[in-house]
């Protein structure tokens, strides 16, 4: 059975006619129970639902024995319930609108397709999480458990400009520093108080140097708060850092720098937290992947595949971590993720699915 297009537009229609927030526990469970019923009418089979801290997941496991290929989306989205109000679901000049028909359901009606055309789908694990764009909190236990031992993890996040394949994604890391100083009168007593504005100052020029360009390494300070009033001197204070790595190492020196920063100010105090949040995918981890899917491309008639390295993370951060080569961008091609573009290109949906199919297809046959 091969792909049509007028079917896959009409899963995705059901699909993004669910709005999934990723924030709301109830609109994520409904989203669930339709991704369910829409995969069981395509793989002839009902996934388990796999219920965390509210959050609701659904896996397809095939076969008896271990899992070899992990295939894994998600499907929340950013877009607050009553967006299909403002943004509705349209198709139009060969393009598809509709919030989260980019990031990720389109994704997902491919992963469906793809494997509705295998022979056999024993050996393969299709993951679907309802917690990504909060940085899957609840789900990444379980996406780390199915990844490991497996062939290969493919996600099916959205492509990169111009259809490109993700090769790289940057490591993520989150810190909040928090300064404890001690207040006084700013007009009559300033030298008697601890400036945490000032600390926090210092602090912050010291974060932003740990950044490395040369290496892809951005140590970003972000959210700024500090004290009370504007005769005060402030007592405390604290501010956010994102932090992006290309490699692991990287990703250690900077959070090793992190907690190991120093008040400047006498009797001023800090208070470190945070750390990695998503380890960094490699290139060496999805290269290998990414070959073998150019001369299934080229194979399959289908013009030269591209690749790219972005900064953002995915769940295929998670993958990658626990050593499973891991190709991420194998979604839908198009644009505007989180944006009021957000958009597919139909013509795009079938051959791509196409792809994915003789991907999976290989790596059973030869892990």
């Amino acid at each position: 059975m091969t792909a049509s297009s007028a079917v896959m537009l009409t899963d995705l229609e059901t699909l993004v006619m669910c709005e999934s927030p990723s924030s709301d526990h109830a609109a994520v469970a409904r989203s669930a129970d339709v991704v369910a019923q829409l995969g069981k009418e395509r793989l002839g089979t009902a996934p388990s639902y796999e219920v965390v801290d509210g959050w609701t997941h659904l896996r397809w496991k095939f076969g008896d024995g271990p899992s070899r290929v992990l295939v894994l989306g998600h499907h929340d989205t950013v877009w607050p319930a009553g967006s299909l109000t403002t943004h509705p679901f349209v198709v139009d000049g060969g393009v598809v609108r509709g919030p989260g028909c980019f990031d990720m359901k389109g994704g997902l009606v491919m992963a469906f397709h793809a494997l509705a055309a295998l022979p056999s789908l024993d050996g393969v694990t299709l993951l679907v999480t309802g917690d990504e764009e909060l940085g899957s909190p609840s789900s990444r236990s379980l996406i780390e458990a199915e990844a490991v031992g497996c062939a290969a993890a493919l996600v099916l996040e959205a492509s990169a400009d111009n259809g490109a394949l993700k090769l790289e994604r940057k490591g993520v890391s989150n810190y909040e520093i928090r300064i404890l100083g001690r207040a006084s009168h700013a007009g009559l007593e300033p030298e008697l108080g601890v400036n945490a504005s000032i600390e926090a100052a210092h602090q912050i020029l010291a974060v932003a140097a740990l950044g490395d360009p040369s290496l892809g390494t951005t140590v970003t300070p972000t959210l700024l708060t500090s004290g009370t009033t504007r005769n005060t001197v402030p007592a405390a204070g604290s501010f956010m850092v994102d932090v992006r790595a290309r490699t692991v190492a990287e990703q250690l020196r900077v959070d090793e720098a992190m907690h190991a920063l120093q008040p400047v100010l006498p009797e001023a105090r800090l208070e470190i937290i945070g750390g990695p949040n998503r380890p960094p995918l490699e290139r060496k981890m999805s290269d290998a992947l990414y070959q073998r899917a150019c001369v299934l491309a080229s194979s399959l008639g289908l013009p030269p595949l591209r690749e790219t390295s972005v900064g953002g993370g995915s769940d295929g951060n998670f993958t990658a971590g626990v050593g499973t080569p891991t190709l991420d961008g194998l979604g839908a091609v198009g644009g505007g993720a989180h944006a009021d573009d957000e958009h597919v290109v139909v013509a795009e949906l079938v051959p791509r699915t196409s792809l994915l199919t003789a991907l999976i297809a290989d790596l059973l046959e030869r892990p």
